[in-house]
């Protein structure tokens, strides 16, 4: 059996979405920065996918809709195929990475049918054979994703000096966000904000209605321009909010494609947003962040990077809720537009973005 130290061909499972690869990369760094000549694949969701080919430290993808994930759909077929696909691939290692509050199991399962002879996780249960490597998990459901990453690699003698997230935007998506932004027409002359209202679950998006007031009060009384960003599937909800505005407003959303999005966060002075993976696109470029932050899960702040977390601290934080299921949705509705406003105008100051974004003065 191959040592985890001669490991080289390691499958790394990380089934989440874009953000939880993002906040799992300083860990794959850390693979890297132990051996230079391993070869990393990533076993991922489809959003995952989408976000891995702008990762450095990934080398490999395979794109897998996972059935004990919440957004995948059955196939038995699929799950026969991928074992024979990672067999095939003669892997000498795989490490599970999991949030706390997953299984790793069924990943372990499928890893030990296709043959690869180490494999680690955390694990709550005794694994017995599925694991020949387990961290035992404790509740560390505050503990930040990255750290947590990061010492499962740590814990098979895998460090890293450099703990910042990892993305490459290429040159031909940052032409193609200048491009998308002028073609708003974005005065490059004002200060401006980019706002990203939407996140995948509804408990972690703030109001449509406190979204429009905020982007008054950043237009009216700051003079910023503010361009909205979104998926295809937000452009309804965007242009809610801008339907709701007394102020003008732009918008790429829908518009862009994962890099050239991505390219658009980077050209931004500043984000402001739900916590939802374009906030750990920010982290991963440097661009500080507002982010109004539901207490459903709290180990997802914005890492490394200059920002301001708005919460309104409620009885049921930490309740890992999709759908937040109190009157009112209070750890969010409980954030003035006004907190958000004076949050990034002090940001905006504090932080004064320079260099490769379109205008950085304030």
């Amino acid at each position: 059996m191959t040592s985890w130290d001669e490991a080289e061909n390691v499958l790394c499972v990380r089934l989440d979405s874009l953000g939880d690869v993002l906040m799992t990369t300083p860990a794959l760094r850390a693979l890297k920065d132990s051996n230079p000549r391993r070869r990393l694949t990533l076993l991922t969701s489809p959003s995952g996918a989408a976000v891995a080919a702008l990762i450095p430290e990934v080398d490999g993808v395979i794109t897998y809709e996972a059935p004990w994930m919440k957004i995948a759909r059955p196939d038995v077929e699929r799950d026969r195929e991928l074992i024979d696909l990672l067999a095939a691939r003669r892997f000498d290692a795989a490490i599970i990475f999991t949030v706390a509050t997953q299984s790793a199991l069924p990943a372990a399962l499928i890893c030990y049918l296709a043959g690869i002879p180490l494999r680690a996780a955390y694990c709550r249960e005794n694994p017995y054979h599925l694991l020949t490597d387990r961290l035992p998990e404790r509740d560390l459901s505050a503990q930040h994703e990255v750290e947590r990453q990061l010492a499962l690699a740590a814990s098979l003698g895998y460090c890293t000096e450099n703990e910042f997230l990892s993305l490459a935007i290429p040159d031909a998506a940052r032409i193609e966000a200048e491009e998308a932004l002028r073609a708003t027409g974005l005065d490059e002359e004002r200060p401006w904000v980019l706002i990203h209202p939407g996140a995948s679950a509804p408990s972690r998006r703030y109001p449509p209605l406190l979204f429009a007031a905020a982007a008054d009060l950043a237009a009216e009384e700051l003079g910023w321009s503010v361009v909205f960003s979104g998926s295809a599937g937000e452009q309804g909800l965007v242009e809610e909010i801008r339907g709701r505005m007394t102020a003008p407003s732009l918008s790429v959303a829908g518009a862009l494609e994962l890099p050239a999005f991505a390219a658009v966060v980077e050209a931004a002075p500043l984000l402001i947003s739900n916590n939802t993976g374009p906030v750990h696109i920010a982290a991963a470029v440097g661009t500080p962040v507002v982010d109004i932050y539901a207490l459903t899960n709290l180990q997802h702040a914005p890492w490394r990077v200059p920002h301001r977390l708005l919460t309104h601290d409620v009885p049921c934080r930490g309740c890992l809720k999709s759908v937040c299921p109190v009157q009112g949705h209070p750890c969010l509705s409980g954030i003035s537009p006004r907190e958000v406003v004076d949050a990034a105008a002090d940001l905006m100051r504090e932080s004064r973005p320079e260099g490769r974004r379109l205008h950085a003065a304030v």
